[in-house]
């Protein structure tokens, strides 16, 4: 855990993927991310394996750093609760529909009454000017609306899910940039904000930066999609006894490839040297690397493209990136020990500040039980112990 985000409390209504995504960023930062829930949890608390009921490992690797409070904001004293809490807040961040978000006293003109230069986010699926601002979204519904499962198709043309939750994890990453830039706005103007990150426009600016491609002139020079990543042979390649991405991208580098396999005639074809007209004819091109990657074992090829200093890769699979040297080497991985959920495998934050690999980027409290720190954070906005202890018993907090 790091300390730039120190002193800054975020209340955190998000839940599932997308906003927790976004929320642990900052909690890594050192922000102070207040997660609240109904008595019922997050329903990504679920999702097995886990040790404890409310703890599942999905939701432990979403949610570290963070304090979990739990409110029934379907009654007027429980949205009395978050208003006083967002009284000490910088950020309210949610991923409802904002007709949910209204219901519970969690909307923008509430908030920023309570607090004028309070940073409000959220992330919908659909943007609120379009005809779909109202409609149910999840990661896989954004996959195919936004045009990414057709781009993920299988070799007979039928979409295909990316297998990993690319969406919520995008439109996360935005969702963070939009708190620290309103942040960073604020420090100089004293005002908040209110930022809208859709799901559905996020991923269209996301997907289109490239793929947009011919059609970005009007009108159209070209086909919709980038023609290199859009190549039947742009894939990891087969070598003698395995696979190896391997990417000349330069013309420096395919010259050098070309010369490496004994194919010199190449190394001067204008189709190889003639950047504009290597882009015409690239899927040829890693045809011809296709072919000769079978000639050589993997371990032939990583040597022989180290020494002509082109780009590649082992593919490996998940079990074997957790045994992979470079992330061992940089402290990617660690294990800890919780008094509630025994020992556990950590990811830690990707970031290296100031040169720091002493292991800051580790998490200093695990992912919170349901309701784990709710006593502490009410304290901390000044309600007395008896003034918790009744709004327990009348199932307010829990």
């Amino acid at each position: 855990m790091f300390t730039l985000l120190k002193g800054v409390r975020i209340i955190d209504l998000t839940t599932v993927v997308l906003g927790p995504y976004a929320t642990q960023i900052l909690a890594d930062m050192g922000a102070d991310v207040v997660k609240i829930e109904s008595q019922e949890g997050d329903v990504f608390r679920a999702v097995r394996p886990g040790r404890q009921a409310d703890t599942g490992v999905a939701f432990m690797n979403y949610n570290r750093n963070k304090r979990a409070v739990c409110i029934d904001l379907k009654s007027d004293e429980g949205q009395s609760v978050l208003h006083r809490l967002v009284a000490d807040a910088d950020i309210v961040v949610h991923n409802m529909r904002l007709r949910s978000a209204n219901q519970l006293g969690a909307d923008y003109e509430t908030l920023s009454a309570i607090k004028p230069d309070l940073i409000y986010c959220f992330s919908a699926g659909y943007g609120q000017d379009g005809p779909d601002r109202d409609a149910p979204a999840y990661d896989d519904i954004i996959q195919a609306r936004s045009g990414l499962a057709a781009l993920n198709a299988d070799a007979n043309g039928a979409p295909q899910f990316v297998r990993t939750i690319a969406c919520d994890k995008v439109v996360g990453l935005h969702l963070a940039i939009a708190m620290t830039s309103a942040l960073a706005a604020r420090e100089k103007t004293g005002e908040g904000a209110s930022i809208e990150v859709p799901m559905l426009e996020t991923m269209a600016s996301f997907l289109l930066s490239e793929h947009l491609h011919g059609h970005t002139l009007v009108p159209p020079e070209g086909n919709l999609g980038y023609d290199r990543l859009m190549t039947r042979n742009r894939k990891p390649f087969a070598t003698k006894d395995g696979y190896l991405a391997i990417l000349p991208y330069s013309t420096k580098h395919w010259i050098r490839f070309f010369k490496l396999c004994d194919m010199p005639e190449w190394a001067e074809d204008e189709r190889v040297t003639d950047a504009a007209l290597r882009s015409e004819n690239i899927d040829m091109l890693y045809g011809k690397i296709a072919a000769v990657a079978t000639t050589r074992t993997t371990d032939q090829w990583i040597t022989g493209l180290a020494e002509a200093d082109i780009p590649c890769s082992v593919v490996n699979s998940l079990a074997a990136l957790l045994d992979d040297p470079h992330l061992s080497a940089t402290g990617m991985y660690h294990t800890l020990t919780d008094a509630r959920l025994g020992e556990v495998r950590e990811v830690r934050s990707p970031f290296v500040i100031n040169g720091n690999l002493d292991r800051d980027g580790a998490p200093n409290r695990m992912a919170p039980g349901l309701g784990a720190d709710t006593d502490e954070v009410l304290e901390s906005s000044g309600y007395s112990a008896l003034e918790i202890s009744d709004l327990r018993q009348r199932t307010i907090v829990s």
